[in-house]
């Protein structure tokens, strides 16, 4: 009843902080493509940069995930803090691992086709449908924090001097993350797509652009690496990644 295509890219990175889940697969270099059957996770995750070990800590936070073995009977928010806490246990034993991070976003399908989204941190999910794209996470940053308050506006966003700074995230030694686990409102009709991206992707790639490049008639994984090439093209000078989720009868 779905399927998933997800690729990621260093880009112009030295090495790739930045790693894919997709039901039973960790990509942390390259792409996958996979039909799935229910229950499933699907989600990226991005070492936080100037964190050490961030490659291990997306690597390792997806992981975990994954081996929980996900069904809607979970309480998500919990599984999902006891990683991040799980995270901070082994940096903290390990002084070559002090502090290492990741931000994680997600979406959980259960047995009955229910979605949960799940977010801590700067990477996005976007709903498209209907030849429009809506964001459906809310970043958890301070730029975000500014606009909601009135003193940014949304165009500045990209410019803003504190814009990489964001609330405490997975494996955070000091702060426990503000896990956001909510159903996804309007739920997933036949049609529509989800686009989960890291912030190398949605730093660099206009919604304008997104929604260009999902009407083009090439298939998904074509697509997906189009906006990669986007990303590079407009000066990302960070690690790229992205998931689409498709449904169908």
């Amino acid at each position: 009843m779905y399927y998933c295509c997800g690729v990621t890219e260093k880009g112009v990175m030295p090495h790739n902080e930045d790693a894919l889940l997709i039901k039973d697969s960790v990509i942390d270099s390259g792409s996958a493509e996979k039909n799935l059957d229910v229950p499933f996770i699907a989600a990226v995750s991005d070492g936080v940069s100037g964190e050490r070990s961030g490659e291990l800590a997306s690597k390792m936070c997806l992981e975990l995930i994954r081996d929980m073995g996900y069904s809607g009977e979970m309480k998500l928010d919990e599984e999902l803090l006891a990683i991040h806490r799980r995270l901070a246990e082994y940096s903290e034993s390990d002084p070559e691992m002090h502090n290492m991070q990741a931000t994680l976003c997600g979406i959980a399908v259960d047995e009955a086709n229910n979605i949960l989204t799940f977010n801590v941190g700067d990477s996005r999910l976007y709903r498209y449908r209907g030849g429009r794209i809506r964001q459906m996470s809310r970043d958890q940053s301070l730029v975000q924090l500014l606009i909601d308050e009135g003193a940014i506006t949304s165009e500045e966003r990209s410019t803003h001097v504190h814009r990489n700074i964001i609330f405490p995230v997975f494996g955070n030694v000091k702060s426990a993350p503000r896990i956001d686990t909510v159903k996804l409102e309007g739920g997933m009709e036949y049609g529509d797509l989800l686009l989960l991206c890291t912030d190398g992707l949605s730093d660099y790639v206009s919604v304008l652009d997104i929604e260009e490049v999902l009407e083009m008639p090439k298939p998904l994984k074509s697509r997906l690496d189009i906006l990669v090439k986007k990303a590079l093209d407009n000066g990302s000078n960070d690690n790229i990644s992205v998931i689409a989720v498709v449904y169908y009868e």
